[in-house]
């Protein structure tokens, strides 16, 4: 398993190496964490110069915003090989430290880096080329939901008819959700990738939002073999969205009794200051390792998983 994740890391460097796409570093320890209620990062306490007191500091969940920083510095095309942290994920496809494959491309939308992950997955994996869906097609094709017109009930009693019992309070995006990951998920990627985009609206995190009928997220995820394997977006720029966003984030977290958490302030500052058009992606490495030795479980190609640490 070392020898197969050493090749893999090399021909990600080449690949890049061969695109003139610039390998750079960000700190794993970064001032403010992600504001979503999903995600939650680790806080340790700095003591040292200037903090005599103290200075609370997260280790990353992803190394996102302090990319973005770089890329409205005028870095250029830029991708990272790195460590990231996320306090509460273990299991068969998660570690809560794993290693991320997260890339930037000024000037590209997302359908130009669902292009280039295609080649990426062709020449680590072999696969053929992928295949792309809308989320509402991937829901039709495969839950037979309609993803805009379905009421909620409609959404709950289709989890319930595929044998599944769930809380009564969940939002709409809950019960989307839980249909992508229970319902479509297992039934996607196994004859070649499968890349889902075009998301609601109100998943957009990250994302831009493209106005219409039906407004939707420019956002995609990457499936192998039923693995949800990468997360991308044609970028938000807007610096005064993003602020909305992540105040909408912090109300969602204060109904839900999560802890406070500081807006990212110098991200905000970094997009006001202006950050060009551009695609990112987030690429689990561990699961593609995964899917590269064809196991299973995430613990199997990690030489230090969280029960051996």
């Amino acid at each position: 398993m070392l020898r197969l994740r050493a090749e893999i890391l090399a021909k990600i460097r080449d690949f890049f190496a061969k695109r003139e796409v610039l390998e750079v570093e960000t700190p794993l320890l970064a001032s403010a964490p992600v504001t979503d209620v999903h995600l939650h990062a680790l806080r340790c306490r700095y003591r040292g110069p200037d903090a005599d007191d103290g200075r609370d500091l997260y280790l990353q969940t992803s190394p996102e915003y302090a990319m973005k920083r770089m890329l409205a510095a005028g870095s250029g095309p830029i991708y990272q090989l790195c460590k990231a942290v996320r306090d509460g994920e273990a299991g068969t496809r998660h570690n809560p430290e794993f290693t991320l494959l997260e890339w930037y491309r000024p000037g590209w939308d997302h359908h130009q880096l669902i292009n280039e992950i295609d080649q990426l997955l062709n020449e680590i994996l072999g696969v053929r080329s992928g295949e792309k869906l809308t989320f509402g097609e991937a829901f039709d094709r495969y839950a037979a939901v309609d993803v805009f017109a379905d009421t909620d009930e409609a959404l709950r009693l289709r989890l319930e008819a595929d044998g599944g019992r769930f809380p009564e309070d969940l939002s709409r995006d809950d019960l989307l959700d839980l249909i992508l990951t229970h319902i479509i998920e297992p039934m996607l990627g196994h004859c070649q990738p499968t890349f889902i985009h075009d998301y609601p609206a109100s998943q957009a995190a990250l994302a831009r939002i493209r106005d219409g009928e039906n407004p939707v997220a420019e956002r995609f995820e990457v499936f192998v073999e039923g693995v949800e394997l990468a997360n991308g977006y044609h970028e938000l720029t807007d610096p005064a969205v993003q602020r909305k966003r992540f105040e909408d984030d912090l109300e969602a977290r204060r109904k839900a009794d999560l802890p406070e958490v500081p807006v990212d302030e110098r991200l905000l500052a970094a997009l006001d200051h202006g950050l060009p058009d551009c695609a990112g992606v987030a690429l689990g490495i561990d699961r593609l390792v995964m899917l590269a030795a064809g196991t299973r479980e995430i613990s199997d190609v990690i030489a230090f998983p969280i029960e051996r640490v």
